[in-house]
């Protein structure tokens, strides 16, 4: 759009797929539209930068009584949910929500900051895990800030989410007491800071368990299925196996389910195999995976409740709150095959 005109009901309308009279009820009477409506109006908002009635009537006020929350993708599984728990807390102390859906792309990440710059939302929420680059020349001060899901890299604001390393702990525990000793670590990152803590807490419990460096296969990856998959095509190359692999989140672990089930291994007869997150298609697969559970609705409360506390007070009695885990034991874990042989 034009940045010499400014944005129209009618643009967000558009954008949104639904009418005029539809993004007029989502701005003043919220509680008559869908959920699912009011979320589509509110990115269209996000994206176009329109300035509603709403929007005016806080800044009359001398405050706004929108929240940001800017996240790289919204279809992710964990999204959802961690949303439901933000949006509860927020309507329940007279706030909305604003989705800012930047799509893995830094520049619109930075488009999303105009609301921050213009006083249009009053705090952000972060499930990026970095603040945008160049965001200084975008907006001189963020505004109370708290990152959720992921940890911010750069940007020391506080932090929500599940405890990573405990989290890993769990899962390597319980392959060990199968029996397993090589086991594999798919999907370390020197970026992620989620992903590191989670390569902490293997290494921890393989520290505990006196399993050397020599028995640790360890892959950086990027959370996604092909990552996972790929992973399993560079140990067939380089003649090197586990018993168990140990993914860093369960996107992982299904792109390694479907590199050994295309080679024609059975899980969990040859190999092991567990994630992290418990999103729901951990229990459709087969075999269903046996996972790290995020309390994903918690997360999003709790995060919201310290976001608040922030706008209220300044300081927050906590700069880190991280939620326990729950291992999930189903299918995809077995003692290692005596009997195992390449195929």
């Amino acid at each position: 759009m034009s940045n010499s005109s400014p944005a129209t009901i009618e643009d967000v309308a558009r954008i949104a797929e639904v009418s005029i009279a539809t993004v007029s009820r989502a701005i003043h009477m919220p509680e008559k539209v869908a959920n699912s409506t009011r979320l589509k109006v509110n990115q269209a908002i996000a994206i176009t930068g329109y300035t509603t009635n709403a929007m005016a009537r806080s800044l009359r006020l001398g405050r706004s009584n929108m929240i940001l929350v800017v996240a790289p993708d919204i279809g992710d599984p964990n999204f959802s949910n961690i949303l439901i728990g933000l949006e509860n807390e927020a309507r329940a102390h007279g706030y909305g929500i604003l989705i800012g859906h930047t799509q893995n792309d830094a520049q619109r990440g930075l488009e999303y900051l105009k609301f921050l710059n213009s006083n249009q939302a009053a705090g952000l929420i972060l499930f990026t895990g970095i603040l945008p680059f160049g965001h200084q020349t975008m907006t001189a001060r963020l505004p109370p800030s708290v990152g959720v899901f992921e940890p911010v890299f750069n940007g020391g604001i506080p932090y929500v989410g599940v405890d990573d390393t405990a989290g890993a702990r769990k899962a390597v525990d319980l392959l060990i007491a199968e029996g397993h000793q090589k086991i594999a670590f798919i999907g370390d990152s020197r970026t992620r800071l989620a992903y590191s803590r989670r390569r902490m807490g293997y290494d921890a419990g393989l520290d505990a368990a006196g399993i050397g460096a020599d028995l640790r296969i360890v892959f950086e990856g990027d959370g996604t299925i092909e990552s996972g998959r790929l992973a399993v095509e560079q140990l067939f190359m380089r003649d090197t196996l586990p018993t168990a692999f140990m993914c860093v989140n369960d996107q992982t672990a299904i792109g390694v389910m479907i590199g050994l089930g295309a080679r024609g291994y059975d899980i969990p007869r040859d190999f092991s195999v567990t994630g992290f997150d418990d999103v729901p298609q951990a229990v459709f697969i087969s075999p269903s995976l046996t996972t790290i559970r995020q309390p994903r609705t918690a997360i999003g409360k709790h995060a919201m409740a310290l976001l608040l506390e922030l706008l209220s007070d300044g300081q927050p009695a906590e700069t880190e709150i991280l939620l326990r885990p729950d291992l999930v034991v189903r299918n995809s874990v077995s003692a290692p095959s005596r009997n195992w042989t390449w195929k």
